[in-house]
């Protein structure tokens, strides 16, 4: 039988109440009426839609400016929930742009209540196509979910368990040989040459590249500050540079009297740009293809075959649980080489 409903919900916004109806009787398609900021916008809403059902017409929503106003794109839903973030760090703001960028050319025109599992699926295949591992798709579905509960879409495609991701085989990580490193930084621009080695040398999460500032270089001390908005366990950590990166760094740095200390420390470089810059060096050197995050692995590898303990690595890195740095983060080496900086930016 058919019949319309009225769902409130808490969203990062606020109180949403949203109408819905079904055309048929228990089991067929919920579908999408608009969404309000009072209930008794919402129940106008919905006697209009009890009017179009007792006539036996499906309530057309087109006809209504003010629901196609209300009805976003998931493109527009997933800036304004990004957007809505504020009490997540820094870099995982840029985790969710990162995962979302390969959403919305998808699946982004398209408006937040008629996404269907079919869709999502389509997403899932998409993807796995274009060359995208298991973890990378289950990423983006799992914020495509995020996004479209704060939408209030319920039931939420994204979570439904007939959305399947790709078997992949389990495959340890093997971080880049010191060898690649270097033959990497060869072939890419100068723009992206410094931030690959700061990310070697640190051991820092990609984001980082971004999100580190002038003002958070310590001339005097030679070293960077990752602040704490920017870290996952919200603690700020300070990385010593040797002295030959702290030359190459400062040496693209204007002088201090005209330096802006909110100005990016890697211009021209983001996390996406990078990661495709290396993706690229590699193919064409003929190396196994490595990401800016597997310098996490290597760095964390080569710290413990130094003898570092534990809680010291953990420390240096900004890891939160020792657990994963030990079982997750640290590999053998077959070179456990550090990369020769001064020849590299001689």
């Amino acid at each position: 039988m058919a019949s319309s409903w009225i769902l409130k919900r808490e969203t990062q916004s606020g109180v949403r109440h949203r109408v819905f109806f079904r055309i048929g009787g228990a089991g067929t398609k919920h579908h999408y009426a608009g969404s309000f900021k009072t209930r008794k916008e919402a129940l106008a809403r919905k006697q209009w839609v009890d009017g179009e059902l007792a006539a036996r017409r499906k309530p057309d929503m087109r006809s209504l400016e003010t629901v196609q106003a209300s009805s976003p794109t998931l493109l527009e839903a997933a800036t304004t929930w990004r957007e809505s973030r504020v009490d997540v760090s820094e870099g995982t703001r840029v985790l969710h742009r990162v995962a979302l960028a390969r959403v919305t050319p998808v699946l982004g025109s398209k408006t937040v209540d008629e996404i269907t599992v079919d869709d999502v699926n389509q997403l899932v295949t998409t993807l796995a196509n274009a060359g995208k591992k298991r973890e990378t798709i289950r990423k983006s579905v799992k914020y495509a979910a995020a996004v479209l509960e704060d939408a209030a879409i319920d039931p939420n495609p994204s979570r439904d368990k007939r959305v399947r991701l790709p078997h992949e085989e389990p495959q340890e990580i093997e971080p880049p040989e010191t060898q690649h490193v270097e033959g990497v930084y060869r072939l890419l621009a100068s723009t992206y040459q410094l931030p690959l080695l700061w990310l070697d040398w640190s051991g820092a999460r990609v984001a980082s590249v971004e999100l580190t500032q002038v003002g958070d270089y310590d001339a005097q001390a030679r070293r960077v500050r990752l602040r704490a908005a920017t870290m996952k366990n919200r603690r700020a950590l300070w990385v010593e540079l040797p002295d030959v990166l702290a030359d190459a760094l400062e040496a693209t740095l204007p002088p201090r009297e005209d330096q802006d200390p909110e100005a990016p420390l890697f211009p021209d470089c983001t996390a996406d740009s990078l990661r495709t810059a290396i993706a690229r060096a590699c193919k064409a050197a003929g190396i196994p293809v490595f990401s800016p995050h597997d310098l996490r692995h290597r760095r964390i590898s080569l710290l413990h075959s130094q003898g570092r303990t534990w809680a010291e690595i953990g420390r240096l890195v900004g890891q939160r649980k020792l657990s994963i740095t030990a079982d997750t983060y640290t590999h053998v080496l077959s070179d456990g080489r550090e990369v020769d900086y001064a020849s590299m930016v001689a």
